[in-house]
């Protein structure tokens, strides 16, 4: 069997926590110079982009020198450079280290903080941000929660050492437990196993449950629950309102890793997660700057034996669900 070469590394240095674009030239292929590939490859990005990339010496070779604006076409050579980012609203919340040796970090992630670089979320994302923090140019997370989910995250210092952390999570050797504020339903039996088969389709907001074999697997449990007026999915009661006779504090266990996956899985129970803007309806998704009524959901442990060094792990998020702390603060956006 034929070894993948590996890539050169990059002759340039992140960016604000953020790595520089790689692009390898396809072995085939119509292009004249390496400017007519980028140009297609980059046809969604504003006008005069690669235009100005060049202009500015900014695409540079394996060697760290500027390409050229009419350097030839050569199939299987590498080109490197940064992406224009656009301004992004800062997440005001902190990002706590919860431990940190030379193998990993655990991190505590906010709500409205991506995990990692993604669409319009770039430089505001943990790894970007910890990267900075730390000053560890070469973390990369071993996991992922959604942006919109507070909690643990597990991230490797060493590249070569991610797979080995990555395998822990692909072959369900690490044990996460979260915590969600929903509705209480007095007649929804609990605890309970929940068995689903979910598809999530690219391009489509919301996951779905469907006909087939379950590959979607929840433990829901009741950890508390308390009287009071819980009002609809995330607004605050208004005139004619009538309120949910109660809310409850549940942990989410999942022996699956489906997208979306508890916030579907409370959905179909009937006892949707707080501040949810897909599920049962969608309503957002969440624009970047707003940062009222997070979605009640969060990472509260995340246990494993290290594969490196045998270390028994166990950590424990200290954050605090907000809807359960103070639910009309939560309500009113505060």
């Amino acid at each position: 069997m034929r070894r993948r070469t590996p890539p050169p590394p990059s002759p340039l240095p992140q960016r604000d926590g953020v790595d520089p674009v790689r692009v390898r030239l396809p072995a085939e292929g119509p292009w004249a110079t390496v400017r007519d590939y980028l140009a297609e490859r980059l046809s969604g990005a504003p006008e005069g982009t690669v235009a100005e990339l060049f202009d500015a010496g900014l695409v540079v070779g394996a060697d760290g020198r500027p390409v050229p604006a009419g350097a030839p076409y050569r199939p299987g050579a590498y080109v490197w450079f940064h992406r224009r980012l656009p301004p992004e609203v800062p997440v005001p919340f902190p990002l706590l280290v919860h431990y940190r040796d030379e193998h990993i970090v655990v991190a505590d992630k906010p709500h409205f903080l991506a995990t990692t670089p993604r669409g319009g979320h770039v430089t505001q994302t943990a790894l970007a941000r910890l990267r900075r923090e730390l000053g560890v140019p070469t973390l990369t997370a071993a996991h992922r929660l959604d942006r919109l989910t507070a909690g643990l995250v597990l991230f490797t210092v060493r590249p070569a050492e991610r797979g080995a952390y990555q395998t822990l999570f692909r072959d369900r050797r690490v044990h996460k437990t979260y915590e969600a504020v929903a509705p209480y339903d007095p007649a929804l039996p609990l605890p309970r196993t929940v068995r689903s088969r979910i598809v999530k389709e690219r391009g489509v907001l919301t996951a779905r449950e469907t006909e087939g074999e379950p590959n979607a697997v929840s433990r829901v449990e009741l950890l508390d629950h308390r009287p009071g007026p819980v009002p609809g999915p995330a607004l605050p009661p208004g005139p004619g309102a009538t309120p949910d006779p109660a809310l409850a504090r549940y942990r989410l266990t999942p022996a699956t890793g489906q997208t979306h996956q508890l916030r579907v899985h409370m959905a179909a129970l009937g006892v949707p997660i707080l501040g949810d803007p897909l599920y049962p309806e969608v309503t957002g998704p969440v624009p970047a700057g707003d940062f009222r009524r997070p979605l009640q959901l969060l990472a509260r442990e995340l246990a494993f034996t290290d594969p490196l060094t045998g270390r028994e792990h166990r950590f424990r998020s200290t954050r605090a669900l907000a809807a359960w702390t103070s639910y009309p603060d939560w309500a009113a956006g505060r």
